[in-house]
């Protein structure tokens, strides 16, 4: 037995303290069901003054997508490096400062800027060094570019604070471009190792393709691109560089095969995600080439509404069932989790076309994006607070 399942099978707290994935993602869905109703109640009718545009953006990513990141690293790192997971009290400890953050955006107004961006910066700082520590001590060489992005987040964090000492868009594309490269990388290996254990035990051949040239092309020019757009974001050689990457993230996603696995909704869900990811940096190039054919709104809503959006449920749904001991398929529920979140993200990308009618389409985006994060709390609430079948 290793260390990690003996620590685990040693643990006598509460069940929602045994994985890191059980607070971070209930936590974090239910949190990202109530930030968009509350954002658009603010866009639309005026709302309390801490409900902004800047807080809407700051809270689906260094709030939602930062507590999805937390509850896969700290249930996936330990099983890495052989070392001791976070449960328990450090793992309450880091949740209570994630909590603390989101508390801190909402009283901003009354704690002013810098006590709120402090108390804020905190968590993500945190984790970074948790994780840097665990993988170094594991000499788990291999993952400390997961590592060096988790970083990379953490700043982008402190720089989206510093709007207006920094550049308003350095933040944000900071983020965005660890975003990117974290789905590239790490979702390169769930997607097709998934989909080749699917097929395995179907006996289905070919499975989906190795490693190789296209892969290393794909997260080379997605690097490449993200960090032309952090540095010159209105280059055309940025805008062509992240269109090509986007192009190339398509073909290797191709050579996984999904379609082979149709039928399975818990599979599927995964190379959808990943399509989004390549067809957002697709959007996200063509905005900066042509911006008067893709406004910017399209590309950064094709990458946050659809392929994060889409790829952390489709993650936070397939982890929570193999580690609460469910049958790794989706069942009615889980399916129209996975329609309603694609609706929203159509109908958000979409919605900068839309014309007059554009307040009705966020309305019915907003409305998908909360029935989707609340129907993954309401019908996976029970496998992430209750022990393991």
């Amino acid at each position: 037995m290793t260390s990690t399942a003996a620590a685990r099978r040693a643990y006598e707290g509460p069940a929602f303290f045994s994985f890191g994935f059980r607070p971070f993602f209930l936590l974090g869905a239910v949190w990202s069901a109530a930030v968009v109703p509350l954002w658009l109640y603010g866009y639309f009718h005026g709302g309390p003054a801490a409900l902004t545009r800047d807080w809407h953006i700051h809270e689906m990513i260094f709030g939602y997508l930062a507590a999805v990141i937390a509850g896969f690293l700290t249930t996936a790192v330990p099983n890495w490096t052989g070392r001791l997971p976070v449960i328990g009290a450090p793992l309450a400890g880091l949740v209570a400062l994630w909590i603390l953050g989101r508390a801190a955006m909402l009283g901003q107004n009354l704690l002013g800027p810098a006590a709120a961006a402090a108390a804020d910066s905190l968590f993500l700082l945190t984790f970074a060094a948790a994780i840097w520590r665990e993988v170094l001590a594991g000499r788990n060489w291999r993952n400390v570019p997961v590592c060096g992005l988790l970083t990379l987040f953490a700043l982008a964090n402190i720089a989206f604070h510093l709007r207006g000492k920094l550049p308003d868009d350095l933040g944000l594309h900071l983020a965005l471009a660890a975003a990117m490269l974290l789905m590239g990388l790490v979702g390169g290996r769930v997607v097709p190792s998934f989909t080749r254990n699917w097929m395995t035990a179907r006996s289905l051949a070919p499975g989906p393709a190795p490693f190789g040239a296209v892969d290393r092309w794909a997260l080379g020019l997605t690097g490449l691109g993200a960090g032309l757009w952090i540095v010159a974001p209105l280059s055309l050689f940025a805008g062509a560089t992240i269109a090509l990457a986007g192009a190339t993230h398509l073909v290797r996603l191709a050579r996984w095969r999904g379609w082979r696995a149709s039928g399975e909704p818990l599979v599927w869900i995964l190379h959808l995600g990943y399509a989004w990811l390549g067809v957002s940096l697709m959007f996200l190039g063509a905005a900066v080439c042509a911006p008067d054919l893709v406004p910017r709104s399209a590309g950064i809503h094709a990458l946050t509404s659809g392929a994060i959006g889409v790829m952390t449920l489709a993650v936070m749904t397939r982890a929570t069932r193999g580690h609460a001991g469910r049958p790794l398929a989706a069942d009615g529920g889980t399916t129209a989790i996975y329609l309603a979140i694609n609706v929203a993200a159509l109908l958000r990308v979409a919605s900068p076309f839309t014309g007059e009618g554009q307040a009705i389409v966020l309305s019915i985006s907003g409305l998908a994006w909360s029935l989707a994060f609340a129907g993954f709390a309401i019908a996976y609430g029970g496998m992430l607070v209750l022990p393991r079948r």
